[in-house]
């Protein structure tokens, strides 16, 4: 019987490139036949220490019979009032700036929504995170693609050649970039926010870098700050962030976005979160002492490591890259690999416990000696 499907939908679907997500733990443990517990998951930059005391205590406020009445049976706050005054408060900034959503990713969904039609520019520095390609083909937007230089540095010339060549809507900025580790900075967002386009500073790993851009938001109303409570707050799972911007884009956003796309378990977990800010930071630092304490022990290894203000490093190997990535992963270690141009001779390691950083060095060893002496 003949199937109506396919002339149903749009025609650029049938080639469209699916995103391609982490694999999920219980089904890697499965599937490597080792113990849940045994695994080291250093593949999606998560924090390894989970939320905060508070944190936790929110949520399980919720599985009372209170809690359960009150607010688990009832749809959350459409407008994330609670979460986005808390989020103001912590930045200096109006809640009327903050919109949430279910992850970052969903501001930029909403982002390209209102902006990108078939064929208008989004301009990226690569490499990069890849959501910013997906968003931009999913609403059949042109992505073009600046080469970041040796350093991983914008090539600034070339940004604003290309900006200005293709009309371009949107600039994605990574701050910092996402899998090489360096800043974005000042001078180099400044150099982009004189053009005629919205620029998106996304600062997912801000709050390892110590670096952000909000303050400019008030001179410059075509900045877009991008923030998520996946990384430093431990709440992955609960998939919630947020966008700063000013008041004028954010009322037009909020007239597109979905209603209710922070659930009631997300928003509590994350007002909670960024109230007690002030208990996380002093894990915060540790992750990023572990980090350079990685970094300096992989080098004696005989690796490449890229210079990180993040939870990450970009690792060269001496050894194939993804020879590396599928022998760790018979240990039961998980790292990212992206067998992309400039990066194929690469691993990307998140940072860890320090139990875990030496379990992976034990086994780099190994894999190394091995490799070599075949």
């Amino acid at each position: 019987m003949h199937n109506p499907i396919a002339s149903l939908l749009r025609a650029d679907i049938a080639g469209f490139a699916p995103y391609t997500p982490i694999v999920p733990l219980d089904v890697l443990a499965q599937r490597l036949g080792l113990p849940l517990g045994d695994l080291i998951k250093l593949d999606a930059n998560e924090n390894p220490y989970g939320p905060t005391a508070a944190t936790r205590a929110a949520l399980a406020e919720l599985a009372t019979e209170t809690g359960a009445r009150t607010q688990t049976a009832l749809y959350p706050d459409p407008d994330t009032t609670s979460l986005r005054t808390a989020i103001g408060t912590h930045l200096g900034q109006s809640p009327d700036r903050i919109i949430c959503g279910n992850g970052s990713d969903e501001i930029i969904d909403v982002l390209m929504r209102a902006t990108i039609t078939p064929g208008a520019a989004v301009v990226d520095a690569t490499p990069t995170f890849g959501m910013y390609a997906y968003s931009t083909h999913l609403y059949q937007g042109t992505y073009i693609e600046v080469p970041r230089t040796a350093s991983f540095a914008l090539d600034i010339d070339q940004m604003r050649a290309a900006i200005t060549r293709h009309q371009a809507k949107i600039v994605i900025l990574a701050a910092p970039n996402n899998p090489t580790g360096n800043p974005l900075t000042r001078d180099e967002l400044l150099a982009l926010l004189d053009l005629p386009l919205i620029v998106v500073s996304d600062e997912a790993y801000a709050e390892f870098s110590g670096i952000s851009f909000v303050d400019l938001i008030d001179s410059h109303p075509n900045l877009v700050v991008l923030r998520t409570f996946s990384k430093w707050a431990g709440l992955a799972g609960l998939r919630v962030g947020y966008g700063v911007m000013h008041e004028t884009l954010a009322a037009e956003l909020r007239k597109i976005k979905p209603p209710y796309t922070v659930n009631v378990a997300a928003d509590v977990a994350a007002t909670a979160a960024i109230r007690d800010y002030a208990s996380m930071k002093p894990l915060l630092e540790q992750i990023c002492q572990d980090r350079d304490a990685f970094a300096a022990q992989l080098t004696t290894l005989g690796c490449a490591v890229y210079p990180s203000v993040a939870n990450f490093l970009l690792v060269r190997t001496p050894v194939s890259a993804s020879t590396v990535r599928d022998e760790l992963m018979k240990a039961g270690i998980l790292i990212r690999y992206f067998p992309k141009p400039r990066l194929a001779d690469c691993i990307r390691i998140s940072i860890g416990t320090a139990a875990q950083h030496e379990r992976v060095l034990d086994v780099l060893e190994t894999i190394f000696v091995q490799q070599k002496g075949q």
